[in-house]
């Protein structure tokens, strides 16, 4: 049985924001993901935010990943309201790594290692989220 999750199922509201969060949803809706970029220490990393996870530096920006990257780790959930759906950890090609979820696929088939390509998924508002789903094999 083929167990799948439409990113066109659901119905999703916009991101409560915090400060400096509106670039990164607005790139989303423009099909761009967005890491932030440490210019104090050189680190990327994801969740973007306003201090440097790795040396607390402020002097941090954003920059464009390339939405590419390699599933790390997942979970898929089969109980509950809107299931089935699929959470992930993927490693972006630039080296963080981002928890999202895979859609638009049989989620039998998700597998750890598995390359996946950005898919931003419109709200119902004004932004768009970034999820990811199989890379078409080439």
């Amino acid at each position: 049985m083929m167990t799948e999750q439409r990113s066109g199922a659901w119905k999703l509201g916009d991101p409560a924001l915090n400060p400096g969060d509106e670039e990164y949803f607005i790139a989303a809706r423009n099909g761009s993901l967005l890491v932030g970029a440490c210019r104090a220490c050189g680190e990327l990393h994801h969740y973007p935010r306003c201090m440097c996870p790795f040396c607390w530096s402020a002097e941090v920006e954003l920059k464009p990943a390339a939405g590419a990257g390699t599933i790390y780790t997942f979970s898929v959930t089969r109980k509950g309201p809107d299931t089935p759906y699929c959470i992930a950890y993927v490693q972006l090609d630039e080296g963080p790594i981002m928890m999202t979820n895979i859609v638009d696929t049989d989620l039998d088939l998700v597998r750890v290692g598995q390359r996946v390509r950005l898919v931003c998924v419109p709200t119902d508002g004004d932004y768009a989220i970034p999820m990811f789903t199989p890379a078409q094999a080439e």
